[in-house]
């Protein structure tokens, strides 16, 4: 029979999950509400169902293991730890999987995950140290180092967006002042917005933004129209963006930072202005040699093939 993996990313709003083949080929994708206010195990449930019917239906496939990518995802203990967005507390989700699906399962967090995906099945294959950056809600980054995922002592390596840029700056849940994900990211783009708003009232373009659902396309749309306030929004998140990433840089020497996720569509309007204030950043033995890449994966993708990627690749199969 033809063997498949289940690959898992959770997120806080909604769940993707796919089966995937050794190959990378993805035999079926789709995407279901997370429910974080419910227990881990009604998610698991509904999987269940639905993997359960798609190999009914489709009788050459069998289930070879699960991978997981998870917020808070801890590789060596399989726990969720508080999760954002999610009630759970915290939650053996490896033993949860195993028994109510009765195979070998392995978790890494979300970022890590979508790092893996892109080192096996986009365009990090030839890359030994580079660092996933997810720009969404929040602000992820996966690092690879020596060929290798960086999980360090506690599975907590790679926490990007919770390097602070400024001690004085805005407060982040963690308990930190001035987190970069404070500013690059959707909930950072929210401030941002909050203060032009206050220095600015009657900004027409600001103004009209959701400020509980910030449009990222809305924001693109006005980059490319040439409003200035929404052209400033993306300069003061690059500039934000490209110091943390050159702190980064300085620690970890990648050949290349690669963005994924929702607010990384915004292409060169966000990228052009973070690849100039970059430069001016490193230190000068590191200007010119690291690249600033958008991932080439499907958006979705990356994640889905990352945690299905840890039992491919694992001694389990």
């Amino acid at each position: 029979m033809n063997k498949v993996v289940l690959g898992i990313d959770i997120g806080g709003t909604n769940t993707v999950y796919g089966l995937v083949e050794k190959s990378g080929n993805i035999l079926i994708s789709e995407q279901i509400p997370t429910l974080g206010h419910e227990p881990a195990d009604s998610l698991i449930s509904r999987l269940k169902v639905k993997v359960d019917t798609y190999i009914e239906d489709h009788s050459v496939s069998e289930l070879a293991g699960i991978g997981v990518g998870a917020p808070n995802g801890n590789h060596y203990t399989g726990v969720i730890e508080d999760p954002p967005n999610l009630s759970w507390g915290h939650v053996d989700i490896v033993s949860l999987l195993s028994k109510k699906f009765n195979c070998d399962v392995c978790l890494t967090n979300d970022a890590n995950a979508a790092a893996l995906g892109e080192k096996y099945f986009g365009i990090a294959k030839d890359m030994n140290d580079f660092i996933l950056i997810t720009l969404g809600t929040g602000l992820g980054s996966g690092i690879f180092s020596g060929g290798k995922i960086l999980y360090g002592h506690d599975s907590l390596a790679g926490e990007i967006g919770h390097l602070s840029i400024d001690q004085n700056g805005r407060n982040c849940p963690c308990g930190l002042k001035g987190c970069l994900e404070m500013y690059a990211s959707a909930k950072g783009i929210k401030e941002t917005v909050i203060e032009l708003l206050q220095v600015n009232p009657g900004d027409d373009f600001l103004s009209s933004l959701d400020l509980d659902n910030v449009d990222g396309k809305m924001i693109n749309r006005a980059v490319d129209d040439g409003v200035e306030s929404a052209i400033s929004v993306y300069e003061f998140t690059a500039d934000k963006l490209a110091y943390g990433l050159a702190q980064a840089a300085t620690i970890m020497n990648p050949e290349a930072f690669i963005f994924y996720g929702g607010f990384s569509l915004a292409g060169d309007r966000l990228f052009n202005p973070t690849r100039k204030a970059f430069e001016s950043y490193l230190m000068e033995n590191l200007k010119g040699k690291i690249n600033l890449l958008q991932s080439g994966l499907p958006h979705g993708q990356a994640g889905v093939l990352g945690a299905a990627s840890l039992i491919w690749l694992s001694d389990l199969k």
